[in-house]
């Protein structure tokens, strides 16, 4: 077969395509068996809710009916006439337990709580003060009030001396009673399915196992907090379609937001498709393995040449240049193959020739920027070696030629430098235990002694004491070309040149930053400021500086990083993690010692 074409060899896997037809047809009929069944179990939930609304307005009734009863008694009344609140207070325990309800509320004319009493752990007084007291006016109605997990039912009725609507106002009476797990397995029973009761988007009383609480909190979501439409969930290792009505939206209720979420198993209903499902298993198998079979059979042709092709793709594109195709295969994968190779072929050679370019290009920019430089200095010292040659001369204008010759003279060393620092990047480093302060305040003399520093004021602030591992000689370099420009910025500025050096560290970094106030850093070169010969507004210079600077703070295992101070200067910072400049110190130590074992 590996001579044929990749159409004839494709051929193969149409004999698959019958398994694969007959599992589409059982799957699409298991598929119209599951929608009936849902269709089923939303027409049950819906019925479930309808059943609970009927029990619910019962319950409603009843409750305002008790309540009324217990706002008729003349003893209550008597009781609620007492001056002292405390007396009431006490006294309206034994109504609470004569009227047998879960909550027991007494408020005066105004409508402020006077006292409450309800079973399990005590309600906030100040919630159901809150809540309640709005609809204390309101008759044979009911409100929905949560506390500590536990919803009540509450109806509230007013309690008058002489006639109920014309008589002296005593207060008001609320009786309630919680919606508990009697009344979810009451609900439940009636609706067929498992129900759970929530308040403020938790759970306060269900009818479900234990164990499939947790997984209720988690799966509900948006269905403990309003009322949604059907949903699958999965509780444990079984199936439920939900359904969440708001119980604060019933006829003749309000209050806080709670819902009654009502829960019918899909895998109880499905178990009829019990033997569907192992057909289809049946099926599954037979099909994976005829699979497995045409695989195996196309992989000489197809799958395994195609491998090989990829992964000499994978190394062309990773720069691989040498890395051969085989061929092998169909003819059309074998062609395919031969293509890589000659375009591998093209370009290896033009990868070549593009770094020979761009190393001539290199080399021709540095050759252009430093024969410029130099021949610009050379110029400078041999003007002014001639002037200064001249017998007419005066002494001052001596020195300020001999001036001139010596700014060129540090130009030129300076450019030097650079180019040999600028080649030696990469080296391993010169290690030495060296104080960051002293290598510093070097660097700041060196700086002041340049000519591009004068009459530019350069501050050192904040030097510390910290010792730790460094090439005290690159790093100079980063510190003396950060001051270096800073000052050569700030003469550009419009106010008097100011350059600031500020060393801060904390437990894991050491940060050296140059601010200036001059001009700022152009928009042209913000972006390639760190690349080799890029340089704007300077009269001389390479482009070096900021280059090795950068170089050299990531051979400490640092960064240089660029912004502004709170005043707005420039500010350049050179971060040095602690981490790599300490611990270098002990194992220095460690070598230490090892040598000096060696040589006892």
């Amino acid at each position: 077969m590996d001579r044929l074409r990749t159409r004839t060899a494709l051929l193969i896997p149409l004999i698959g395509l019958f398994a694969v037809w007959t599992v589409v047809s059982l799957f699409i009929l298991r598929t119209i068996v599951e929608r009936q069944i849902y269709a089923g179990l939303a027409s049950d939930l819906a019925h479930s809710v309808t059943t609970y609304q009927n029990l619910q307005e019962e319950r409603r009734l009843m409750i305002v009916r008790e309540s009324a009863l217990m706002a008729d008694l003349p003893t209550l009344k008597a009781l609620m006439t007492a001056p002292d609140a405390r007396t009431i207070e006490d006294g309206g325990v034994e109504f609470w337990k004569l009227s047998g309800s879960d909550l027991f509320a007494l408020f005066d004319p105004a409508g402020d709580l006077i006292a409450a009493y309800n079973r399990g752990p005590a309600a906030e007084r100040s919630v159901l003060e809150s809540r309640l007291q709005p609809y204390l006016p309101v008759q044979d109605q009911t409100v929905l009030l949560s506390s500590h997990g536990q919803i009540y039912e509450v109806s509230t009725q007013p309690l008058m001396f002489g006639d109920r609507l014309k008589g002296t106002p005593l207060g008001y009476l609320a009786v309630g009673y919680a919606i508990d797990e009697q009344v979810a397995r009451e609900v439940s029973q009636a609706a067929a399915a498992d129900v759970v009761f929530a308040a403020d988007g938790k759970i306060a009383v269900n009818t479900l196992p234990a164990a499939l609480q947790q997984d209720l909190a988690s799966q509900a979501g948006q269905m403990l907090k309003r009322e949604t439409g059907n949903r699958r969930i999965q509780l444990g290792n079984e199936h439920y379609l939900a359904a969440s009505v708001s119980l604060s939206g019933q006829a003749g209720s309000s209050g806080p937001p709670a819902v009654l979420i009502v829960l019918k198993s899909i895998d109880q209903a499905t178990l009829l498709l019990g033997r569907v499902n192992q057909w289809m298993a049946a099926l599954g198998v037979l099909a994976l393995l005829v699979g497995a079979f045409l695989i195996f059979s196309i992989a000489r042709t197809i799958t395994r040449p195609l491998a090989v092709l990829v992964e000499g793709t994978r190394a062309l594109g990773q720069g691989n240049f040498d890395y051969k195709l085989s061929e092998g295969g169909a003819e059309e994968v074998r062609e395919l193959s031969r293509a890589f190779e000659r375009m591998r072929v093209q370009l290896q050679t033009t990868q070549k020739e593009l770094l020979d370019n761009e190393r001539l290009a290199t080399i021709g920019r540095m050759a252009r920027s430093i024969s410029h430089d130099l021949r610009h200095y050379l110029s400078a010292i041999y003007a002014n070696a001639e002037f200064m040659s001249d017998a007419r001369i005066a002494q001052n204008e001596r020195e300020a030629l001999m001036l001139e010759v010596q700014s060129a003279i540090y130009g030129m060393t300076d450019l030097l430098d650079s180019l040999l620092l600028f080649t030696h990047t990469g080296r391993a480093l010169q290690l030495e235990l060296e104080s960051i302060a002293l290598m510093i305040q070097r660097e700041a003399s060196m700086v002041r002694a340049h000519p591009a520093a004068r009459d530019v004021k350069i501050s050192l602030e904040g030097m510390s004491t910290v010792e730790a591992w460094i090439d005290a000689k690159k790093l100079g370099r980063a510190v003396f070309n950060l001051l270096l420009n800073a000052c050569q910025a700030a003469r550009r500025g419009s106010g008097n040149p100011a350059v600031t050096l500020i060393v801060d560290e904390d437990e894991s970094f050491i940060r050296i930053g140059v601010s200036d106030n001059g001009p700022g850093v152009p928009e042209s070169i913000r972006q390639t400021m760190f690349q080799p010969f890029v340089s704007e507004g300077k009269e001389n210079g390479i482009g070096l500086g900021l280059t090795l600077t950068q170089q050299i703070a990531e051979e400490h295992g640092g960064y240089v990083a660029v912004g502004s101070t709170e005043t707005g200067q420039t500010l350049f910072t050179i971060v040095l993690p602690k981490s790599v400049l300490l611990g270098r110190k002990g194992k220095a130590d460690k070598d230490s010692e090892a040598a000096e074992r060696q040589l006892i």
